[in-house]
């Protein structure tokens, strides 16, 4: 769940609109002061990357977020020996499993219809084409690597989503499962600082 350079793929083609739909410099927030503690580490520059406003764009980006997370983390469980990183892949499936439960209890909520991707987009795809090929020496650390970049892309697209989306039971979903990313988030740099 690498989804940083999926998200500026992504956002590429957002961009023009981003810079059309620039709020005047002192606009206030659509943010309510709850939504945004539940953000607290997003990257800024990250964040207007992930311009992601509409319902559709978003449970496509969660869910193939989720589904990266969980396969890149069986691959984990099957090649790395590292207790640290194989109790982080056994957390990421256990969580990214219970994420796409909950927003597809939050589409239903929300009476919208919307299918999430069945398949991985081919960048991600190939990351994980990426990380299966690696040998055993480094494996460890490009998951890790990647685990970092995964969570900080997410984070920043929840938060994006929380203050500035289309539908109030996705928004709700962004705000409450953007803390955890930030816990996850912050286990990944750990592990990261130790593998160096």
């Amino acid at each position: 769940m690498r989804l940083s350079i999926f998200l500026t793929i992504a956002a590429i083609g957002a961009t023009g609109l981003v810079a059309c739909n620039k709020s005047p410099p002192n606009a206030p927030s659509a943010a309510t002061p709850a939504e945004k503690a539940a953000t607290p580490d997003a990257h800024p520059a990250a964040t207007m990357l992930s311009n992601v406003t509409a319902a559709p764009d978003f449970v496509a980006k969660v869910a193939d977020s989720d589904r990266f997370e969980i396969d890149a983390g069986k691959l984990a469980l099957a090649r790395s020996s590292n207790r640290d990183v194989t109790s982080f892949a056994s957390e990421m499936i256990a969580a990214h499993t219970e994420t796409t439960a909950t927003i597809k209890r939050a589409i239903a909520a929300a009476g919208v219809d919307i299918t999430p991707p069945a398949r991985l987009p081919s960048d991600l795809q190939g990351k994980l084409d990426d990380l299966a090929k690696v040998g055993p020496a480094d494996f460890d650390k490009m998951y890790i690597a990647g685990q970092v970049d995964a969570h900080q892309a997410a984070l920043d697209l929840l938060q994006r989503y929380a203050q500035d989306g289309d539908v109030a039971q996705l928004k709700q979903f962004a705000a409450d499962t953007a803390p955890t990313v930030q816990r996850h988030l912050s286990m990944a740099k750990d592990i990261k600082a130790v593998l160096k």
